[in-house]
């Protein structure tokens, strides 16, 4: 009778497949063996057993004995501007008709000591500067409130039964999240600060309020009566204000809106809808009570991160709103002359006060009234180079680099090569006007402060005297001028 062999082929087939993972087993003991016992001297945990460095080549390996590498260039270092140099390449480029009739032109070495004049002769020493002004704006904003400084949108209780929209002066309040990208952080929003609203007011058991705003932070007019009354139509600058959106855009993009306190209060009043409140009539401009309650709140980006995209990108808006905010910090109020006032205080503590010839009535430069000598910007830019003053550096850091980034992405595309990426540089322009103020680092190891401003430009030259001004700067970016 044949042999029933079921369970023997059973715990054959149970054998071969323990086969496998007893090989395995295996192999990881013998890498656990190697690891404890090879590894660990490799790698040094254990004891060792010498450097590398004096383990005897095997025999008959003859090798070559170590040299340090030389150097594939000269190592760069500070070197002493030569003033005459200076005076020579720029002084051909300064006599461009296309400049027009009244140019200031001033060049400072790394230290802020200014070693080189020019420009048109008997000129008068100051000019309408345009956005160039902003870097005094931005020296002032940072020294005044630290660079870590934030600006708080806030909701608090009002009347009963009343919330009050507060706004705190964030120059880049948006109406919705906005995803940060390269080069700005993600502002702060009215979509979420209502979800938060209305998170709290559930937990309260509220589900309807009335709606009111306030925007009393800053005072006086919204727009400067030296501005021509075209800036808001083209969406040049809005009215300025402590509360809005998205900069008082219009919801289309094109232009700004007449109101945008009121216009910012109707788009949280939707979204606190959205969040599921009702808000019963229309939003009403009113004063917070002293000390009311905070319901909810939402913090600005870092004022160095404002002003970097303020120098950046030469926003009108965000630097007429920190001069308001330096004017309060001050004491003379968050106004264009409080800002005014607040802004020279600020400088002259910081040992460059406005010299005599300089009209600012502004932050950004609009006014074609302003005027600044090269002396006066020279100084914001030492300021924002000195290492004894890191809470300043954004105001160079965030200087737009020739060719690159930027209000000069686009530009430099003639002139000396060197200027592209050897140029950081503020733009400044208004009808007839403009201007450059920036840093030069040149090859041979010198860090040259500039400043050039050409206010008599004829409407035709516009182009002409813009690529002039590139190329002056691009000369300095290429000069072996120590």
């Amino acid at each position: 009778m044949p042999r029933d062999d079921s369970d023997h082929s059973r715990r054959l087939s149970r054998t071969g497949a323990w086969g496998p993972v007893l090989l395995v087993l295996v192999v990881l003991l013998g890498a656990f063996g190697s690891f404890q016992y090879d590894v660990p001297r490799r790698l040094g945990w254990g004891e060792r057993a010498g450097a590398p460095e004096a383990i005897a080549p095997p025999a008959g390996l003859d090798l070559p004995s170590f040299a340090a590498p030389s150097p594939v260039a000269d190592p760069l270092v500070p070197t002493t501007a030569d003033p005459a140099a200076i005076k020579a390449v720029l002084s051909p480029v300064l006599r461009d008709r296309h400049l027009g009739r009244h140019v200031v032109a001033a060049v400072a070495d790394a230290t802020g000591r200014i070693i080189f004049r020019g420009g048109t002769a008997g000129g008068s020493p100051a000019a309408t500067p345009a956005s160039t002004i902003k870097l005094v704006t931005a020296v002032a904003a940072l020294e005044e409130m630290g660079p870590d400084h934030t600006f708080r949108t806030k909701v608090v209780s009002g009347a009963p039964g009343q919330l009050v929209l507060v706004g705190g002066g964030d120059p880049y309040l948006a109406a919705k999240p906005v995803a940060p990208d390269d080069h700005t952080p993600a502002p702060a929003d009215l979509r979420t600060l209502a979800a938060s609203t209305a998170a709290a007011l559930r937990t309260a058991g509220t589900t309807t309020v009335s709606l009111g705003y306030d925007d009393s932070l800053f005072t006086g007019p919204r727009l400067h009566p030296s501005w021509p009354a075209s800036n808001t139509a083209e969406g040049v600058v809005a009215p300025i204000t402590a509360l809005w959106a998205d900069q008082g855009a219009q919801p289309d993009g094109t232009g700004v809106v007449e109101d945008p306190s009121l216009r910012a209060a109707q788009v949280f009043a939707q979204a606190l809808k959205r969040s599921g409140i009702r808000v019963t009539g229309a939003p009403r401009r009113t004063q917070a009570p002293a000390g009311a309650t905070e319901v909810a709140g939402v913090d600005s980006a870092r004022l160095d991160e404002i002003v970097a995209n303020v120098i950046a990108i030469s926003d009108n808006d965000g630097a007429e709103v920190l001069a308001h905010h330096v004017g309060i910090a001050e004491g003379f109020g968050g106004s264009y002359k409080g800002g005014v006032q607040g802004v020279g205080a600020v400088i002259s503590r910081l040992g460059h006060p406005f010299q005599p010839g300089d009209v600012v009535l502004d932050g950004s430069g609009l006014s074609h009234d302003n005027r600044l000598t090269a002396d006066t910007l020279l100084g914001m830019l030492a300021l924002g180079a000195d290492p004894a003053r890191p809470e300043l550096r954004t105001v160079v850091t965030a200087l737009p680099v020739a060719g690159f980034t930027g209000s000069l992405a686009e530009r430099y595309e003639k002139g000396p090569v060197g200027g592209r990426g050897r140029v950081a540089a503020k733009t400044g322009t208004l009808l007839g006007v403009h201007s450059l103020a920036g840093v030069a680092t040149p090859q041979d190891g010198a860090t040259l402060f500039f400043v050039f401003l050409a206010d008599e430009v004829p409407l035709e030259d516009t182009l002409a005297a813009r690529d002039a001004l590139d190329v002056l700067s691009s000369t300095l970016g290429a000069c072996i001028c120590s």
